[in-house]
């Protein structure tokens, strides 16, 4: 079993926003013991929140999470903000991905918490330094941006904006390792951090085969699950590249295939989604979706996640 202690400085967590993410969220931090508590308006958001940490809770289990005493049921739900966030030592936001919901949410946030309190976002690609503008006590909040689900995907990026304390980056950084994630620190506030610029570039180039219609969309998305894919969930690009030049590595790799990558590069497209294209997109993903629904996909998904995540520990 993985090393499930928090850190004892954050006991009590308010996940604010609840939905897949949230939810998510709620998931892991019960399966390490913490007290949680949700806040979202909704008036389903309660029953849908216990759905889907329930749903969560068996393949957490399975890969060992779960500590001693941890339950499900012990998830806190209280519509009203204040009440959500007294006394609690952590706070993981999960509201709309809108700059200025999520400002005017900051400044009540700010106002209702000690000082002390982290506030982390989980926002995908939103610039921090614009978010905390018109809190008092700025230096406490932080991107923690999760990857979807939060509670099987290890990593999350952190990302401190102008106000932003080190001490509050390397608190949040400390207490997202030792729930079992994989932090990384962005240095450089850009939208869509990391990881999702990555995933766009490369849905950019899809995009453009699939719209001169060099393959069927189930035919590129399997260019990358059954090739690629497959490696990167081992290394990164640059270190997958390194391992392709041989003894010599990235300095080999450079001098004899940088070139023709060069032109590669040249050769990619940025595509116009016309509303043609969006139609052909959507029926070539439900095409090769078959009859599997989107509920089916996720199981799926995270059940071949778990496979893989198992084999990864080992």
């Amino acid at each position: 079993m993985t090393d499930t202690s928090p850190s004892p400085a954050i006991r009590r967590v308010a996940i604010v926003g609840a939905g897949t993410i949230g939810a998510s969220w709620a998931a892991l931090f019960l399966a390490y013991g913490l007290e949680v508590v949700v806040c979202d308006p909704a008036a389903d958001a309660e029953s849908l929140t216990r759905a889907r940490v329930a749903a969560a809770w068996p393949v957490l289990t399975e890969l060992g999470r779960v500590a001693a005493g941890a339950s499900p049921e012990a998830l806190r739900f209280d519509a009203d903000l204040a009440g959500a966030l007294r006394d609690v030592d952590f706070v993981q936001e999960n509201g709309p991905e809108r700059e200025d919901f999520k400002t005017d949410l900051f400044a009540r946030m700010d106002a209702l918490l000690p000082p002390e309190v982290i506030v982390a976002s989980s926002s995908s690609g939103l610039i921090m330094s614009r978010l905390q503008a018109r809190c008092q006590h700025a230096a406490r909040f932080v991107i923690g941006h999760p990857f979807n689900p939060p509670h099987l995907i290890p990593l999350v990026e952190v990302v401190g904006g102008k106000q932003t304390s080190e001490a509050t980056v390397e608190r949040c950084i400390a207490f997202y390792r030792q729930l079992g994630k994989h932090p990384i620190r962005v240095n450089k506030e850009v939208p869509g951090h990391i990881a999702n610029r990555l995933q766009a570039a490369l849905w950019r180039e899809a995009i453009h085969l699939a719209a001169d219609n060099v393959a069927s969309v189930a035919d590129i998305d399997a260019a990358v699950s059954q090739g690629p894919g497959l490696r990167w969930a081992l290394f990164g690009p640059h270190m997958t590249f390194n391992l392709g030049g041989g003894a010599g590595g990235m300095a080999h790799f450079m001098d004899h295939l940088l070139g023709p990558i060069q032109t590669w590069w040249d050769d990619l497209g940025t595509p116009e989604v016309t509303p043609e294209l969006r139609r052909r997109l959507i029926e070539g993903v439900n095409a090769e979706a078959g009859q599997r629904d989107i509920a089916d996909l996720v199981r799926d998904r995270d059940a071949q996640l778990t496979t893989l995540l198992k084999v990864l520990q080992r």
